[in-house]
């Protein structure tokens, strides 16, 4: 199933882990620490809203917020295409967990993940056409955007299939591929030098 299918079919808690996931591995961009999502994270991990009928992340438009606070950056408009488009991630967030808006954070995040990834790929050419957000298969994209596009692919299998026990799973997912793009971040600051 392709990426694009997999967001249309995904619940809430999906949708939220998703956008969470693309955000939490372009943290290096925004200078953040590996912890400062995890308020986020514990959101979709509260159970009480399945059992209350309300959904995942009863406490997110307040976590939400404090995040916003702590990755604020300069907004300068000399940033470099890749951070502009994790700032544009962050702030396009919705104050609430579920709805239309929910779906359409998650899809901006997906293209926008995607892209930084292309950006930062030095085998990737960066203003190639094609989208790979709508790519079904992998053998063609630059090895950063395939394995970011795997990182997404499985990360909505697993909170489809597990629902809340899933995100342990695609937290952990999103460390790995937040350490990869730490080491590409760190390598091309150091190429810069």
């Amino acid at each position: 199933m392709s990426l694009v299918e997999l967001i249309a079919r995904a619940d809430a808690r999906g949708l939220a882990g998703s956008g969470l996931a693309c955000l939490d591995r372009c943290v290096p961009l925004l200078d953040g620490d590996d912890e400062v999502l995890r308020p986020l994270w514990a959101t979709l991990a509260d159970e009480a809203g399945d059992r209350d009928g309300t959904g995942p992340g009863g406490d997110w438009a307040r976590r939400l917020e404090q995040v916003r606070d702590k990755l604020a950056g300069p907004g300068a408009a000399d940033e470099d295409e890749a951070v502009l488009l994790a700032r544009r991630m962050l702030a396009a967030a919705p104050a609430e967990c579920s709805g239309a808006g929910l779906r359409a954070w998650a899809d901006a995040c997906s293209v926008a993940s995607l892209r930084i990834h292309r950006l930062l790929d030095p085998a990737a050419d960066a203003g190639a056409g094609g989208d790979p957000h709508r790519a079904a298969r992998t053998e063609a994209l630059a090895p950063l955007v395939a394995a970011e596009l795997r990182r997404q692919v499985t990360v909505l299998d697993v909170l489809a299939g597990h629902g809340p026990a899933g995100l342990r799973r695609a937290l952990e997912i999103s460390t790995e591929g937040r350490r990869v793009l730490r080491a590409v971040v760190s390598r091309r600051a150091r190429g810069r030098a």
